[in-house]
Order: structure tokens, then sequence, then C-alpha cells
């Protein structure tokens, strides 16, 4: 199991309400990181923290880590609060979409395997606001072009219910599978982060069995929540027998990308929060690692509920 961090959460966040932890640099978080059992990888938000291709590469050669993505952000800037790359306005949509590209560039320098998105301001808040199917062919388009450049790194799209919008247009895993097709480019991938398929509502697993069987490759962020709102807590603090299905799953289908972290530790100090999430994903992705998955999709194929229940409670959670 290759496990990663985003790096934006190794420094200063905040919220509505308060500001947590201190102003990191790059040099700084890869610091951090570099403390943690376990870790192997970082996902860079760019263009916001990764600074000189150049300096950023040599920061993690000298740390030992690997870059598992790049994070093109496009909801930061002003211009995208109320959309970026379905808006009708062309300039906003074209920087949004240029941005995408230079993430690439980017990652092509440094050596990134892929380059995820995750398009939050591309949506509605009230009814009547939008055009829903020009905002979807913009979308889609603007998806496509970006795709195209440079074909080698893959886009991972990364979908959420609600935030900052009330309704993100990619709200769901079947939505993005949708808009992948829609785009008709073989180098696009779906972002399946657990705690956002937990608020879609959807069952994690099943997501990674959408893409699967869809033909599309996904790329996994780790966390969990109460299914109620995006809390970005540590791994399996809520959901343990989801998570260890959404684990099952990942090795049926032989995921070999990083698990990345995409959780806040706010209030808990940084350091410890970070390795328990990092402790308990590899120990149940051990644990999922030790079963008879040959038996455990023999009884699922024969919907034998009780007998698996059963082995839910005695070889998952050894009781």
């Amino acid at each position: 199991m290759k496990q990663a961090l985003i790096s934006a959460f190794l420094g200063k966040t905040q919220d509505r309400f308060s500001e947590y932890h201190q102003p990191t640099d790059l040099a700084g978080r890869i610091a951090i990181a570099k403390k943690l059992r376990g870790v192997s990888g970082l996902e860079v938000v760019f263009p916001y923290e990764t600074g000189e291709a150049a300096t950023a590469a040599q920061l993690m050669k000298d740390a030992g880590l690997a870059f598992a993505a790049i994070n093109a952000n496009i909801k930061k800037e002003t211009r995208w609060v109320p959309g970026a790359i379905s808006r009708p306005g062309d300039e906003d949509r074209r920087a949004a979409v240029d941005l995408i590209k230079q993430a690439k560039d980017f990652a092509t320098t440094v050596g990134a395997p892929l380059v995820t998105c995750c398009p939050l301001s591309d949506g509605y808040d009230n009814l009547f606001q939008i055009d829903y199917p020009k905002a979807w062919k913009r979308l889609v388009d603007s998806i496509a072009e970006a795709a195209s450049h440079r074909p080698e790194i893959p886009l991972f799209l990364e979908y959420k219910r609600c935030e900052t919008r009330v309704h993100c247009l990619l709200d769901n895993c079947a939505k993005t599978v949708l808009a992948i097709r829609d785009a008709q480019a073989a180098n696009l991938g779906v972002t399946i982060d657990f705690g956002h398929a937990l608020i879609a509502p959807e069952n994690p697993a099943q997501s990674i069995a959408l893409c699967a069987e869809s033909g599309i490759d996904f790329y996994i962020h780790t966390n969990d929540n109460d299914g109620e709102f995006d809390w970005d807590l540590t791994g399996a603090s809520r959901n343990v027998v989801q998570t260890a299905e959404f684990f099952f799953y990942a090795r049926e289908y032989n995921y070999a990308r990083h698990f990345t972290t995409d959780a806040s530790p706010r209030i808990f100090a940084m350091e410890s929060f970070f390795q328990e999430h990092l402790d308990m994903n590899a120990a149940l992705w051990e644990l999922v690692g030790k079963l008879d998955r040959t038996k455990w999709r023999r009884l699922m194929e024969e919907e034998k509920w009780i007998d698996l229940l059963g082995l839910v409670r005695t070889e998952l959670l050894r009781l």
C-alpha cells in the first residue's frame, strides 16, 4: 500500500470560524511528511504551493518522496467563485482550462503521474440559476480540451455533492463517469474521495466497481465523515466496515496508485493525527489482504447474507 498526503493540510488551514496550525512553505510541509511512518508521496496543489518546478522536484527527491499527483486548483481565484470550466464567460473558462493545462506541464516536468481537479465552484445554488444543458456542455468541452493537452498525463476528476455550490455539477460518481464518456477522451479518470462518496450518498466500494467495470481509471483519496458533511476525519474513525470494503474492492481491481490522505487535522495535533490515519489505513489494508477473497466473492455472488455478516464479525471485526 502506497500512502501519500495532500501537502496543503501540512500547514495553516482555515474555515469560516477559525484558523488552525502554523503557516508552512513547501519545504516545511515536506519536512513534516518525512517524519511520518508510511508516507511515500505528496499531492501538491498547483499553482499555489508548488513554486518553481525544478525546486519542488529537488525538494521531493532530497526527501525521498514521490509526487502522487498534482492538484489543479480552479476554485481559489475570485474570478472563479461563480464557476470555472462551466461558466458562460469565455475568458474565465479559458483561464481555468489553461490552469489545468499548466498543471499538466508542471506534472511532466517534475515526473508526477497524474493531475487531479475538483471543480467545486461549477454548479448552482438557486433553482432557475443556470442553463443545465449548456453548462454541462461547457463543462464537458472544457474537460475534453484539458485532457487533450499532454495526453500522456491523465486528468482525474474529483466529484463532490456540494461545497462551494449547493449543487456541484459533478456531484456523484455516475455523473463523473458520464462526463468522461461525453468528453470522449481516453486519458480521463475519476478521483474517488471516500468522504465525498459517503455524502453523495454512495457506497465507496461500489464507486470503485462502477469506475472499473466502466473501463475508467480511478485515483483514491482517504478520510472519513459522518455521512452528513465532508469533515475529513481520520480514516475508519466512523466507518470501519465501509473502509474495509473499500480496500477489498481496491485490491480486487489491483489498485496500485497512491492512497492519498485528504484529511484535515484542524484542532488535533498534526503529526499524531496523520500518523493514526496512516497506521489505520495500513492495518485495514493488511487485514483485508489476508481474507480469502475468493470465498467472500462466492458468498456475495450467492447472496449468502448471514454467512457474510458472520465473516464481517469474525474475520474483520474479530469479534
